[in-house]
């Protein structure tokens, strides 16, 4: 407000200082006439210098005049110069009348008068046209260019950077705007730090559940492998007087919490990886480790069916984290035998590829495949397609899997081919 305020005031203030100005030069526009006692001297010396010799021309250029030989009041010089109010007498050198002499100074006088309006305006315009871009340039420092950082700086907090601190401009109109939208930046700020702690906190929190819950579920899974080996020693000495109908059946119970357990141990697992991924606590140490390790991962698989290794991997050394490749065997071959229920078939070949030489790891199967529409997301985290609705897990696997060998040089490609296909690509150095 007080920068309109200031506006109107200076408004006012130029425009009566214009009027004064026009009143001012109004006042000096008076017309005074003609000194009649001049243009009389003139003529007595023209008449003095005519007698004395000197030519008509000679006099007109002199006393800027034009002589008229003539004695007829309808000339039509004189006719002309009457229609524009010159002065015209008599010229009567030695008292002999021989014409007249005409000074035509009005029409001078009111180009003079003219020209001086003209100037008078061109300096009004040219004083108002500097205030004119001074008052602008004024508008634009304190109205305009703050409304317009106040609109990028709004920007910038929709894209989420609220590191961006707004200059307080002031005696501007948007002085209070700014205040406020700063005040609201810095609680912002303040919001989004604590909900991240808030997050970091809950997902702590999930990383120590499940890694507590490893430890009962692994006490049952032992638990269970333990009684299911009792049982059947007690049943092959015949110690148990059981039927082989219900030592079958107890023998199957075992098998399926030891199976449970086993499910739960691995999805408590992944969510135990992707939250600690989250808080960027898993290390991957990519280290120079011979090929062979990699066919022993897979002969040791005995859960997940028949593997079948196709041929022998090429014998180098590769870029990976053995911890880290154990738990990628795992998980692909793992969802392999969980969705297809097939045998799986591993394959090896060097390759070519824009960062170098890489080996090459694929793992098929003959199951039904991933449907192309969910072909792309299933690296996303937690993502699960339809045909996971009926299984165990949380969408975590594929995404550990894809990060775990991005981390290490390599890369993971997957597709369906008859069944669905996996390749995992290792770097050799």
């Amino acid at each position: 407000m007080k920068s309109i305020r200031r506006i109107i005031i200076v408004y006012i203030l130029l425009m009566g200082a214009a009027l004064t100005a026009l009143f001012v030069v109004r006042g000096r526009m008076e017309y005074t006439g003609r000194d009649l006692a001049l243009y009389n001297d003139r003529l007595l010396s023209m008449q003095e210098e005519y007698l004395a010799g000197a030519s008509m021309e000679s006099l007109e250029e002199k006393y800027d005049c034009q002589i008229i030989l003539s004695k007829g009041l309808t000339d039509t010089k004189l006719a002309k110069l009457y229609g524009k109010n010159a002065l015209v007498v008599d010229f009567t050198p030695g008292g002999e009348y021989i014409g007249k002499v005409a000074w035509d100074d009005s029409v001078q006088d009111y180009e003079k008068d003219r020209e001086r309006f003209f100037m008078t305006c061109l300096i009004f315009w040219g004083v108002f046209f500097a205030i004119g871009i001074l008052l602008i340039l004024w508008m634009y420092l304190r109205m305009v260019r703050p409304v317009k950082e106040l609109g990028d700086y709004a920007t910038e907090i929709a894209r989420g950077n609220l590191d961006v601190p707004l200059p307080i401009r002031k005696n501007t109109l948007s002085e209070g705007f700014t205040e406020s939208f700063d005040l609201m930046r810095e609680e912002l700020s303040a919001s989004r730090e604590r909900e991240a702690q808030a997050e970091k906190a809950k997902k702590e929190l999930v990383a120590d559940l499940s890694h507590d819950i490893k430890t009962p579920v692994a006490t049952i899974q032992a638990t269970c492998e333990v009684m299911e080996m009792k049982l059947r020693k007690k049943s092959q000495t015949g110690d148990v007087t059981l039927t082989p109908e219900e030592l079958r059946d107890m023998t199957d119970k075992l098998e399926s919490i030891s199976t449970k357990t086993a499910t739960i141990d691995q999805i408590m697992e992944n969510v135990f990886h992707a939250t600690m991924e989250d808080l960027e606590q898993i290390k991957v140490n990519p280290t120079e480790e011979s090929t062979e390790l990699i066919e022993t991962y897979f002969r040791n698989l005995k859960n997940y069916g028949r593997v079948i290794l196709d041929n022998s991997i090429p014998r180098c050394l590769v870029y990976m984290d053995r911890l880290r490749m154990e738990q990628v065997i795992d998980n692909v071959v793992g969802n392999s035998h969980k969705y297809a229920g097939t045998d799986i078939h591993v394959s090896f070949e060097e390759v070519q590829g824009p960062g170098g030489t890489f080996i090459r790891i694929r793992v098929s199967d003959s199951g039904p495949g991933v449907d192309e529409e969910e072909l792309p997301l299933i690296t996303e985290k937690y993502y699960r397609g339809k045909a996971a609705q009926e299984k165990n897990g949380y969408g975590i696997g594929m995404h550990l899997v894809k990060s775990y060998m991005e981390k290490q040089g390599g890369g993971l490609e997957y597709y369906n081919d008859g069944g669905f296909v996996v390749e995992l690509l290792l770097r050799k150095p």
